[in-house]
């Protein structure tokens, strides 16, 4: 099993909502050397240099789409967290050329340095809407996953680096989560704007997407992509749970379902549990290593009609009282109730 003693991770995109947890989290570990905080936000590198103020922290300011940087920046690192991307879905909706910039050829760029200096162990961060995707964003990310199982494929099997991947659903208050403006809403005495109240989405706390990560770092093996069995919530009962966590009673506006939008959420496709591994909290889905074209035209997958994909629609389904614990139990939520 991979660990952390001595080494030096770089966390891309590393001022977002997952790099600052998950540098907390690093820095418990007191045997851990170095950790290279990778962004394009000088303000908000600033401000988490201020915050943090911890000597084995170090901060590089450059943009994944910048080759030539990101190869000098990898310098010395031996694992790599690949969170830098463009993860909302309007933006990527109009402007869908910058999702393919920052999404595939910035994660392809990370790959090259990566490879290029021998980096120990690499992991991706995708979501899951690069399942069975409708929206650009997600189809940006379906090709940043088929990207890394590609390059993963191609590996020597005495090359040093190991590249696998996770994929999560909506992570409780981080950027773009429905959560936050809800609590604004409420805060507002303003309607709480939803959707579809039969809408489902997988809810994680952050906690438990960086327990996903460090699983995958662990115990990845080349091409691997691991995915965590989380609960779901209709839209209308979170926005529920949201009312009776803060004793509000404001009315709930439905807005309908907007462009690039699904009804449900795919975390694992039927295509991938026919070949998946059980491992209790996680999925491992594997990839075959080795550009194999002769078994890929005369191997086929496993009989299908009896296996479903794993979508918010068949998840467990947290109960509105559920869901209030779950939001209670965050951090972002208990500095906000005081």
């Amino acid at each position: 099993m991979t660990t952390l003693i001595d080494k030096t991770v770089m966390i891309t995109g590393g001022t977002g909502s997952f790099g600052k947890a998950v540098l907390h989290r690093l820095l418990a570990e007191d045997e851990i050397a170095r950790i290279v905080v990778y962004s394009r936000d000088e303000k908000k590198q600033h401000d988490m240099r201020l915050a943090f103020n911890h000597p084995k922290i170090q901060f590089e300011i450059g943009d994944v789409r910048d080759e030539r940087r990101i190869m000098r920046a990898m310098h010395g690192v031996d694992m790599v967290f690949h969170a830098a991307a463009m993860k909302q879905v309007p933006s990527c909706e109009f402007f869908p050329m910058e999702a393919v910039q920052t999404n595939i050829i910035g994660t392809n760029n990370v790959i090259d340095a990566a490879l290029q200096h021998g980096v120990e162990r690499l992991v991706v961060l995708s979501t899951d809407k690069a399942a069975y995707p409708v929206n650009a964003m997600g189809c940006s990310k379906m090709m940043m996953e088929k990207l890394m199982i590609a390059r993963a494929q191609a590996q020597k099997p005495l090359d040093p680096t190991v590249m696998c991947g996770v994929r999560y659903g909506n992570v409780l208050y981080s950027r773009g989560s429905v959560v936050p403006l809800f609590v604004e809403q409420i805060r507002r005495g303003s309607p709480l704007t939803v959707t579809h109240p039969g809408m489902t989405r997988f809810l994680m706390p952050l906690r438990e997407a960086i327990d996903l990560v460090l699983h995958a770092l662990k115990h990845g093996g080349n091409g691997d992509l691991f995915i965590r069995k989380a609960p779901a919530s209709t839209i209308g009962d979170l926005a529920q749970a949201c009312l009776k966590l803060f004793g509000a009673d404001n009315p709930v506006g439905i807005i309908g379902i907007r462009a690039g939008e699904k009804m449900h959420e795919t975390l694992a496709t039927a295509e991938e549990l026919a070949r998946a591994e059980d491992q209790g909290d996680y999925w491992r889905i594997p990839c075959d290593t080795g550009q194999k074209f002769d078994k890929y035209y005369v191997e086929g997958s496993p009989e299908l009609d009896s296996i479903r994909p794993f979508d918010s629609e068949n998840a467990t389904r947290l109960s509105i009282t559920a869901v209030e614990e779950l939001l209670r139990s965050l951090p972002e939520i208990s500095a906000v109730l005081g």
